[in-house]
């Protein structure tokens, strides 16, 4: 699972004109996974299920 920043350089993910996270691939917003116990969000695509992981 890659980061969001490398996922970001790599043109994998991009922001929208309201700076949210997007799948290049299939344009949609990402969908966020919180776990209280960790220090990681994991971004999730809805359509391909890509993830990667954000440090809060």
């Amino acid at each position: 699972m890659k980061s969001v920043r490398k996922a970001l350089r790599e043109d994998e993910l991009e922001k929208d004109t309201y700076d949210r996270l997007v799948c290049a691939e299939c344009e949609k917003p990402l969908k966020t996974e919180n776990d209280p116990d960790e220090i990681k969000t994991v971004r999730i695509c809805p359509d391909c299920g890509a993830e990667w992981k954000e440090i809060r």
